[in-house]
Order: structure tokens, then C-alpha cells, then sequence
């Protein structure tokens, strides 16, 4: 019988202790890293194509742009803000993705958030991304869902090559693979 409590009381200390791990902030982004998986990657043949590059975007530690000027570029597109756990959670990955792919690929990370809280959590994290507000309607497809994360890899030619809502890890090999091909077409 006492073998039973000290077991029972085991259990219920760990599963106090999990409980606390997630439900503080910083463990539950290390968590969501260590669980994130490379995104799922759409045929082209299967893909949707992005229905239109007119969208306005305001810079709020880059410049402002016009979507079109990434058409016929390979563009990455992320939604996100700093409270949202999982967007938390797959910065990290992304900023490392970031740095070995600006200069090739096109980077929007689209947050309805203002330029002193970016600045501040980018500050705190040591992130170096450029984020916009978006001052136009969106494309068709990024509308199709209100979550976040939500990202968006987009061919030359506006096929969407990866379309993700939630978390992932996209500094995996296989993005990386696939970024080097999108490249070379």
C-alpha cells in the first residue's frame, strides 16, 4: 500500500511539473522548438497560386513596399506577433534561416503589432528580421485563416510552395533543399 502512494504521489509531481513547464512561457516555446517539424511541401502541380501581388505593406524597421515588386522571386511570408507562443517559439529558426537566405530570398514577416513592441521583444531576442503592417488587403490566400503563425513559401512563378499555419522548423535541411531549388528555376 505505501508503495502505491509513493507511486501515486510520484505521478501527481511530475505531472505537476509538466504542467508548470508549459504553462510558463519561456519552457513552452522550448518545448514547441523541440516538437517542430519541417513543413509539409505542396506539388506544384497541386499547389494554388497566388492570386494577386498588389498588397501594401508599411515597414516598421525596413523600408515600405509593394508586394509586386517580389513577383517573379521566390518570397517567403510569415504572420505573427511577439504574445503568440508558437510565433515565439519558430523565431529562433527563422532568424537563422534569415540570415543565409536575404540576399536571395524575399522575407516579409506581416504583424498588426506597432513598431516599439517589435523593437522591444527584437531588441530582447537579438532578431534582426524585417517586419511590415499590412496597409491593404492581403492576397486571397493569406485571408484563409485568422491563426498565427501562419507562413507562406512562394515560387517565382506564385505558386505557393509551402503553406503552414502553426509552428515548424524551417532552418531544416529540407527547406533548405527545397529553397536552393526554387533558386535555380
Amino acid at each position: 500500500m505505501n508503495s502505491i502512494l509513493k507511486k501515486k504521489n510520484i505521478s501527481n509531481f511530475i505531472f505537476l511539473i509538466a504542467v508548470a513547464v508549459l504553462l510558463y512561457p519561456p519552457s513552452r516555446e522550448w518545448f514547441m522548438r523541440q516538437i517542430a517539424f519541417s513543413p509539409s511541401i505542396n506539388n506544384v502541380e497541386d499547389s494554388k497560386k497566388i492570386d494577386t501581388y498588389n498588397w501594401s505593406l508599411k515597414g516598421l524597421n525596413t523600408d515600405s513596399v509593394n508586394f509586386n515588386e517580389f513577383e517573379n522571386r521566390v518570397v517567403f511570408v510569415n504572420f505573427w506577433a511577439t504574445w503568440c507562443p508558437p510565433c515565439r517559439a519558430e523565431m529562433p529558426m527563422l532568424q537563422e534561416l534569415y540570415n543565409d537566405y536575404k540576399d536571395k530570398v524575399k522575407f516579409v514577416f506581416v504583424t498588426s503589432e506597432n513598431l516599439n513592441e517589435v523593437n522591444t521583444y527584437f531588441k530582447k531576442e537579438n532578431y534582426k528580421l524585417p517586419v511590415y503592417n499590412s496597409t491593404s488587403i492581403p492576397p486571397k490566400l493569406f485571408t484563409e485563416t485568422n491563426s498565427i503563425p501562419a507562413s507562406y513559401l512562394i515560387d517565382k512563378r506564385g505558386n505557393i510552395i509551402i503553406d503552414k499555419v502553426g509552428s515548424a522548423n524551417w532552418n531544416s535541411d529540407k527547406v533548405r533543399t527545397l529553397l536552393d531549388d526554387l533558386l535555380k528555376n
